[in-house]
C-alpha cells in the first residue's frame, strides 16, 4: 500500500493546481478523479465552450471579411476536425516530484 502526504480529491482547476504545488514542495501526492483528468472545466465545460465560441466568432468575421476590405472565397466550417480529442501529456506528468495517478 502506498503512503501519501496529501490526497487531492478531483483534478479540476483547483485540484490539479493543489497537486502540482504540493508536489513542488516535496510532498508525495495522490489524486482521486472519477472521470477525466482536468475535470469538467477542461474536458467539457469552460475551455471547450470558449474554443467553440471563438471558432464561431472567427467564422463570422470571415463571412463578413469583405466589410473589412478582405476577399475570402469559400470559407466553410470543418465539423470533422473541430473537437477531436488530441493525445496530450499535461504538466502533471512532467513535474520534478511526480504526482501519481491511478485510473480505474
Amino acid at each position: 500500500m502506498s503512503k501519501y502526504d496529501l490526497i487531492v480529491i478531483g483534478s479540476g482547476p483547483g485540484g490539479y493546481v493543489a497537486a502540482i504545488r504540493a508536489s513542488q514542495l516535496g510532498m508525495k501526492v495522490g489524486v482521486v478523479e472519477k472521470a477525466e483528468l482536468g475535470g469538467i472545466c477542461l474536458n467539457w465545460g469552460c475551455i471547450p465552450t470558449k474554443a467553440l465560441l471563438k471558432s464561431a466568432s472567427v467564422f463570422e468575421y470571415i463571412q463578413h471579411a469583405a466589410d473589412y476590405g478582405i476577399n475570402v472565397k469559400e470559407a466553410q466550417p470543418d465539423h470533422q476536425g473541430h473537437g477531436k480529442e488530441k493525445p496530450r501529456r499535461g504538466r502533471l506528468h512532467e513535474q520534478r516530484h511526480p504526482v501519481s495517478f491511478q485510473e480505474k
